[in-house]
């Protein structure tokens, strides 16, 4: 079994176990067992999923700013969470390939494969709404028949990305490629970066 092969139906259980409540307070019931990849790959797809309601919500014309002032902030915590995650999978893949000796030649891809499994886990969210779309009831034909197209298109863009994960993966398990682990080092999130935060930080300290 190919690593997309592990990963895909797990995005699609836990898209479909979001379903069921449609709540982006319901707590997650990871079914996978603590520290084993297939834990952070649900784990991952999960926080996407609620983060994609999160956008939908957030862009009601009429919520109230305060609301959507708390919704933008949980949105970027989560952000941040999924940010960990991905970089954690990564940690997961080189420690995997640690010990495999790099051939003379060898280069580098562009993202690492964590990454790539990250665009996986959002195609699979786009895909499942693409499908809500194609059977809405309440739809024009017109919507429905751009909407199929489009789902079309998805779905040859996920057959192709899994492809290349999967073709990722063997090069660097054959030493014809290599990757390293890099922390995106976001600094919107950290008081010592952020100018806003470090400057409040810095007035409250004066102030004690």
């Amino acid at each position: 079994m190919s690593f997309t092969e592990l990963a895909y139906p797990i995005f699609e259980r836990a898209i479909a176990d979001y379903h069921r409540h449609d709540n982006v307070d319901w707590p997650m019931e990871n079914p996978y067992e603590q520290g084993a990849i297939e834990c952070d790959l649900y784990t991952k797809n999960w926080i996407d999923t609620v983060q994609w309601h999160l956008e939908d919500i957030v862009r009601d014309p009429d919520i109230d700013p305060k609301e959507a002032l708390a919704l933008k902030r949980r949105i970027d915590r989560s952000n941040q969470e999924r940010t960990d995650l991905v970089e954690r999978i990564d940690s997961w893949f080189w420690t995997k390939y640690r010990d495999v000796e790099v051939k003379e030649g060898a280069t580098i891809n562009t993202e690492s494969p964590a990454w790539a499994v990250d665009r996986l886990s959002i195609l699979a969210l786009k895909i499942y709404h693409m499908k809500e779309q194609v059977e809405r009831e309440d739809a024009s034909e017109e919507h429905r028949a751009t909407c199929r197209r489009k789902l079309d298109v998805l779905l040859e863009q996920q057959k192709d990305l899994s492809t290349a994960i999967d073709q990722l993966l063997e090069d660097i398990e054959g030493g014809r490629k290599y990757m390293k682990v890099y922390k995106q080092m976001k600094m919107y999130n950290d008081v010592e970066t952020n100018p806003v935060l470090y400057k409040l930080k810095v007035k409250s300290e004066s102030e004690k």
